[in-house]
């Protein structure tokens, strides 16, 4: 098989709802389509040059617009026609078990009568899964460009129901890990609500979209054969749109929990601290009162001990015990004061 070209990793034409070609060359594809007026050329690409992306909208007439678009990517999901090209941005998304965490991608889609052309600017969404099922399923290419708008549409929407699950079990996790006082959950309920808000972006445009699409690709109309496809993504939408906004009343009233939860906690220690300031606050008092009641006695025996012959009341019969009466009398009147203010 011969090498793509850079930035093309599929590239194929269809003849009657079969696969008729699969040029290795942009320029092989442009030669098929040139004879073969009836085929339809479905070209994949993945993070092309700008200058590959030149040569595609040169060949296929494409807005200058859009191929801007598709090269600075960061677009937000939308359906614009030029002319009779339709020019499509969608969000792709998925949810990865192992870190938690919902992953985001970009696709592009360019569509004319004769042409179908997917840009991602992601790993996701897997649009060789779509490619294949269609050209396993008789009769689905017959639809031409809108059965495979309409293919890729429900791939990407498809895709949302593993992500919903996902939230949704994030969601039960952490109404218990804010009931259990783990200090890391108001980071993951930040983080979450992050999530949500990027999954409402993906999700909520989708319904601008499918109004254009019932309005039909180019005529107006809408094959019978498709238009259950058309109210069946209409539906995944519907649902998807609606978890969302539970999801954040969810998670708003979690949060709201939380704060009073954490002030809560917040207002017991501060009451725990506040309780044990006051007991060593009082046993403080406690000793300081003790302390002073034995400063007295202390003092005077300190002034009756030293050692000098000139001390008033030294030679006094009744000196030693005046000074015991003193000590003791000093140690009552200080325990009655303090124990007056509650110190003791």
């Amino acid at each position: 098989m011969a090498t793509r070209e850079p930035g093309v990793v599929n590239n194929a034409v269809y003849v009657d709802g079969e696969r008729f070609a699969t040029p290795a060359t942009l320029a092989e594809t442009f030669a098929v389509l040139a004879k073969k007026p009836g085929a339809l050329a479905w070209i994949g690409l993945y993070r092309p040059e700008s200058s590959l992306l030149a040569e595609l909208a040169q060949e296929f007439g494409l807005h200058e617009l859009a191929i801007e678009d598709a090269v600075v990517a960061h677009q937000r999901p939308k359906l614009e026609r030029y002319g009779d090209t339709m020019f499509m941005v969608l969000r792709a998304a998925s949810y990865d078990d192992d870190d938690e965490r919902v992953d985001f991608g970009e696709l592009h889609v360019f569509a004319g009568a004769n042409f179908v052309i997917t840009v991602r600017h992601s790993e996701g969404p897997d649009l060789s899964l779509v490619r294949r099922n269609m050209e396993s399923t008789p009769d689905s290419l017959h639809g031409g460009t809108e059965a495979v708008l309409y293919a890729i549409l429900d791939a990407v929407v498809d895709g949302y129901k593993p992500v919903i699950e996902g939230l949704s079990n994030d969601i039960d996790e952490i109404e218990t890990q804010v009931f259990d006082g783990d200090p890391r959950v108001s980071r993951r309920i930040y983080e979450l609500n992050r999530e949500v808000i990027e999954f409402q972006r993906a999700v909520v445009p989708l319904g601008a979209i499918l109004e254009q699409f019932a309005k039909g690709f180019a005529d107006g109309h809408v094959d019978d054969h498709l238009e259950p496809v058309l109210r069946d993504i209409a539906d995944h939408i519907t649902q998807a749109t609606e978890k969302i906004e539970e999801f954040r009343v969810l998670l708003r009233d979690i949060l709201a929990v939380n704060t009073s939860l954490v002030g809560q906690r917040q207002n017991d220690e501060a009451q725990r601290l506040s309780e044990a300031s006051n007991s060593q606050a009082d046993q403080t008092r406690r000793i300081s009162g003790w302390a002073a009641i034995l400063f007295a006695p202390s003092l005077i025996g300190s002034i009756y001990g030293m050692n000098f012959d000139n001390i008033p009341e030294l030679h006094f019969q009744w000196g030693y015990f005046g000074a015991l009466g003193l000590m003791a009398a000093s140690s009552l009147v200080l325990y009655i004061v303090f124990k007056r203010k509650g110190w003791l």
